[in-house]
C-alpha cells in the first residue's frame, strides 16, 4: 500500500500535476512560465511557502553571512540621502527583503547620518507570506517599522532610496537554442518515455521581437549555443525610471552574474546549500539565472537615468571601507571572534568568493551626483 503524501509536500505535489496537466493540455512552456509558477505560486510557490535563508535552510545571502554587510548598504543610502539634498521624507525600499536582516542592519548603520532614519519612511517589496512574517520578526525593534507592499507602483510618491541584493537573480527568464542558423526557444515539457517528469525541448523559431530580446553581441552565436533573454527587467528598471522622473532617486542592485552578456545555461536550483536539478521538484528548490548586468544598464539608459557600474561587490565594498570596519570590529575581540570577521570579510570580498562573482550597479535620476563606490557606466 503506497505511504501517505506529508502535508509539506502534497501542495507541492498538487503543484507538479497541475505542471504536467498544462504541459499535456497546452504544450511545453517557456522556462519564463516555469520558474515563474515554481517560484510563485501562491500554494506551493518556492517563495510563498518558504523561509529557505540561513546555513540550516537552503542557501545564505551577504546580510546573513555578516552585519558589515547591511551597515555598508545603509551608509551608502545615507550618503546618497544627503547627496539628494537631505528630502524628508524619504522613501527607503528594498526589493525582495529576505529575512530583512539588510534593512535591519542598514537602519542601524543609517543612524549615523543625522537626520536621516528620521526622514525615511520603510517599504518592503515582498511577495512571499512566508518571509513577510521573518521579515516582522526581525524588525520588530527597527527604529523605523516598515510597511509592505507588492509593487514598486504601490511606494508613495517622493524621493526615493531603492537597495536590493539578489532579487535580479530570482526574475524569470526564458531560453533560446540556436539551431541550424534559427534560434529556437527552449521550452519545459515531458520526457518522452517517461511522462512523469519534466524535460527540456525545443519549440519553434523565436519571433522578431523576441529575438531582439537577445543581445546584440550574441546573436551570431554558432549552432547550438544557448542564450537567454531577460524580458522580466524591463518593468523593473521603468518602474524605477518613472520613479525618478518626478522626484530624484539613487536604486542600487546587487547580484551574481557578468559584466557582459554571455552564451550558456546559467539556470540553476539550490536546496540544502546544493546544486540540484532545475526540472525535478518545482516549488521545492530555489531557481535562478545570472543577471546581464549590461542588459541592466542599457535599459538604464534607454528610460533616462544615470547608471554607475557595475563593479564586483569586493571592490565597491572595499571602496567604502568595509576593510577598516571589520578591523574595529576585531579590536578587543577573542582571537577566534578575530578570525570569524576575518573569515566573513574574505567571503564578501575575496575575488574567489563573492568578490568578483557579485556584482553591484546603480541607477540614478539624472543630474544627481555620482553614488559612493560607483563609477559611471563605461559601455566600452
Amino acid at each position: 500500500m503506497s505511504q501517505p503524501i506529508d502535508d509539506e509536500f502534497r501542495p507541492r505535489e498538487q503543484l507538479r500535476a497541475q505542471l504536467m496537466a498544462r504541459i499535456a493540455s497546452d504544450g511545453a512552456m517557456p522556462v519564463s512560465s516555469f520558474m515563474a509558477e515554481a517560484l510563485f505560486d501562491p500554494m506551493a510557490g518556492y517563495y510563498a511557502t518558504k523561509d529557505p535563508l540561513g546555513a540550516d535552510k537552503d542557501f545564505i545571502t551577504a546580510p546573513e553571512i555578516s552585519q558589515m554587510f547591511g551597515e555598508f548598504i545603509g551608509l551608502w543610502a545615507a550618503e546618497c540621502w544627503g547627496q539628494m539634498g537631505a528630502p524628508h521624507p524619504v522613501q527607503l525600499a528594498e526589493l525582495g527583503p529576505g529575512t530583512g536582516r539588510m534593512m535591519s542592519d542598514a537602519l542601524r548603520a543609517g543612524a549615523a547620518a543625522p537626520g536621516f532614519v528620521e526622514a525615511a519612511q520603510v517599504s518592503l517589496i515582498e511577495a512571499s507570506p512566508a518571509l513577510k512574517m521573518v521579515q516582522g520578526r526581525t524588525l520588530a525593534n527597527a527604529p523605523v517599522q516598515p510597511r509592505w507592499l507588492r509593487l514598486i507602483d504601490e511606494m508613495a510618491e517622493g524621493p526615493s532610496l531603492i537597495l536590493s541584493n539578489e532579487f535580479l537573480d530570482c526574475l524569470p527568464i526564458r531560453q533560446a537554442v540556436k539551431v541550424d542558423g534559427v534560434w529556437r526557444e527552449r521550452l519545459v515539457g515531458l520526457q518522452p518515455d517517461d511522462q512523469t517528469r519534466f524535460a527540456f525541448v525545443l519549440g519553434g523559431a523565436l519571433s522578431e521581437a523576441d529575438q531582439a530580446l537577445i543581445a546584440p553581441a550574441l546573436r551570431h552565436e554558432p549552432d547550438g549555443s544557448l542564450v537567454e533573454l531577460r524580458p522580466a527587467d524591463a518593468p523593473v528598471v521603468d518602474a524605477i525610471a518613472d520613479r525618478f522622473k518626478a522626484a530624484p532617486g539613487y536604486a542600487l542592485f546587487i547580484d551574481y552574474g557578468s559584466s557582459m552578456p554571455e552564451a550558456g545555461d546559467t539556470l540553476q536550483a539550490i536546496a540544502k546549500h546544493q546544486k540540484v536539478d532545475p526540472l525535478d521538484d518545482p516549488g521545492g528548490a530555489d531557481l535562478t539565472a545570472w543577471v546581464d548586468f549590461q542588459h541592466i544598464a542599457e535599459l538604464g539608459l534607454a528610460a533616462g537615468l544615470d547608471v554607475y557600474g557595475p563593479t564586483g561587490q569586493g571592490a565597491f565594498l572595499t571602496g567604502l571601507g568595509i576593510e577598516t570596519r571589520a578591523a574595529a570590529l576585531a579590536r578587543g575581540r577573542s582571537p577566534q571572534d578575530g578570525a570569524r570577521l576575518t573569515r566573513q570579510l574574505e567571503r564578501l570580498i575575496a575575488p574567489e568568493e563573492m568578490g568578483e562573482l557579485f556584482k553591484v550597479i546603480a541607477l540614478a535620476s539624472k543630474g544627481l551626483p555620482p553614488p559612493p563606490g560607483l563609477d559611471p557606466y563605461n559601455p566600452g
